[in-house]
């Protein structure tokens, strides 16, 4: 069987900006309130932490910081995806030098490779660094979709360990599970979905909503995983209110709104993305209370 990661929760977190750039400060607050409250990885530099738009040192800084905070307490994941073979290839191994437990490599965007051009360019990767890798398939924002039969493919190469699925086919996620068995973990990549995805074998969420509801997701999947499997529901069902705030707007404008509204110092997305609406920000933090009572 191969490395697991982590089971459970693992928070896509969120990067504070200000006009100096990142807010490591504020960065380090958050970290150590996720892993008081119980998450079982955090997932940096990935689509909510606007990795697009962060330069190389920004990066590494923040991966830095997440490494130090954690001090081995719980798993840090780096995203290293990109459109150029090469390219991910140099950074992955830059930051394998970090300390991190796992990469996080979402499916090249804009050039649209066929599924053979996918399984080559993962192949070539996962021969030139040692760490877990974690495929990331979110066709609505890459174009890109990891179908079955290439994950089956990918599964039998030994560091390729888990997927983040983020496609919303939940038929597609079941025939992961049934080619891959146990040498490819899933993750669901959609809060709306947690249940479901661990329902069909998953062992855990890659998740925005814990990034300001970290114990209550975490326990979430925990109850399900220790067959509790009423109580997890009921939770998932609670959550769709707040989960559809936060994906009232491209993520991850809401929950940077979000986090903001909770006392911490996180900015306004960098452009092209920007600040929430206000009649949507209203509703967030509505949503947000009735969770946390």
């Amino acid at each position: 069987m191969k490395k697991i990661l982590f089971k459970g929760c693992g928070t896509a977190i969120s990067t504070p900006f200000d006009e100096n750039g990142v807010n490591l400060k504020e960065f380090e607050k958050l970290i150590e309130n996720q892993i008081q409250n119980k998450v079982d990885a955090i997932i940096v530099c990935g689509t909510t932490g606007e990795s697009s738009t962060m330069t190389m040192e920004e990066k590494i800084a923040t991966i830095e910081c997440a490494v130090k905070i954690s001090n081995g307490r719980i798993p840090i994941i780096a995203g290293t995806g990109g459109n150029n073979t090469k390219q991910v290839i140099e950074y992955s191994q830059k930051i394998e030098s970090l300390g991190v437990d796992g990469l996080l490599i979402v499916t090249p965007y804009y050039n649209k490779c066929t599924q053979t051009g996918l399984i080559q360019h993962y192949q070539e990767i996962a021969k030139n660094v040692t760490l877990p890798i974690i495929l990331y398939s979110v066709p609505s924002r890459t174009g890109v979709n990891i179908e079955p039969k290439t994950c089956f493919a990918l599964s039998k190469i030994e560091n390729i360990v888990a997927i983040k699925e983020a496609s919303g086919n939940l038929s597609q996620v079941a025939e992961i599970a049934h080619l891959c068995g146990d040498n490819l973990s899933i993750y669901s990549g959609n809060d709306d979905q947690i249940l479901p995805v661990l329902s069909l074998g998953g062992i855990g969420v890659i998740s925005v909503l814990s990034n300001v509801m970290p114990q209550y997701t975490h326990n979430m999947v925990q109850n399900f995983l220790d067959g509790n499997i009423n109580l997890a529901t009921q939770m998932q069902l609670d959550a769709i209110p707040l989960i559809k705030a936060l994906f009232s707007e491209v993520n991850p404008i809401p929950v940077k709104a979000a986090l903001n509204s909770l006392g911490y110092r996180f900015g306004i997305p960098r452009l092209p993305l920007t600040k929430m609406s206000e009649e949507k920000e209203k509703v967030l933090n509505s949503e947000l209370r009735k969770l946390q009572k």
